[in-house]
């Protein structure tokens, strides 16, 4: 009952494979690099048998190709690079892992994992931080190129509006009394309008303008009430 319950994952090559890592990367100039490690993991209620392949097996010693894998278990796989020459650099070589049933000989999956060889790991790196460096400036330029946000502009909007409208105490106005504001709410927009520094030229003389005629229209205020 057991057996048929498991009957529709044990379909050839269909069965998922979970190894790690699924690349292996070798440095010449690293010899700690030179020996690499898979883990094969068996997430599964039934054990399983694994063999391990590869297209250029004159480059490579894999302790124990083959093994068996005892159920929610993981077994290490040790790869060792033993012809570290030039010629083989950015080579890209593959190894095949299989695996099967204890009582089968099918295989019910398989993964591939691809090994290169690289001459240099701190070249490696450096051309790793120079391609990181470039995405960012890159995104920074994206998001520089793209203009205000859309936060900004409504803020931006808000604040003109804020400036453009009565201020409190005066008489002669069409606006309704609750949209009278105080100077100081006034100055708050003006004060936002400043933190904005992002804008184009155009916004920035319009600025200006709404500035000028707010710092007018205060001292005439201010004349009227001595």
């Amino acid at each position: 009952m057991q057996q048929q319950r498991r009957q529709p994952e044990l379909v050839e090559g269909n069965l998922p494979v979970f190894v790690f890592p699924t690349e292996l990367i070798f440095y010449a100039d690293d010899q700690s690099t030179h020996k690499q490690v898979l883990t094969l993991y068996n997430p599964y209620e039934f054990a399983l048998k694994f063999k391990v392949l590869c297209t250029t097996p004159n480059k490579y010693v894999v302790v124990d190709a083959t093994g068996a894998v005892k159920p929610q278990c993981c077994v290490d796989i040790v790869i060792r690079h033993r012809d570290v020459r030039s010629c083989h650099y950015d080579v890209i070589d593959k190894f095949r892992l299989q695996v099967s049933e204890q009582s089968q000989r099918k295989a019910l999956g398989r993964k591939e994992i691809i090994a290169t060889l690289l001459p240099s790991a701190k070249e490696q790196r450096k051309e790793v931080e120079e391609k990181r460096i470039k995405e960012h400036l890159t995104e920074k330029n994206r998001t520089v190129s793209s203009g205000p946000s859309l936060l900004t502009v409504f803020l931006g909007i808000v604040c003109v509006a804020a400036l453009m409208l009565p201020t409190l105490g005066e008489v002669e106005s069409l606006v309704p009394l609750y949209f009278h504001l105080s100077v100081n709410q006034k100055l708050v927009a003006a004060y936002v309008l400043d933190l904005d520094g992002d804008w184009t030229q155009r916004n920035f003389h319009m600025k200006c303008f709404l500035r000028s005629y707010y710092n007018g229209y205060t001292q005439n205020m201010n004349k009227d009430e001595n």
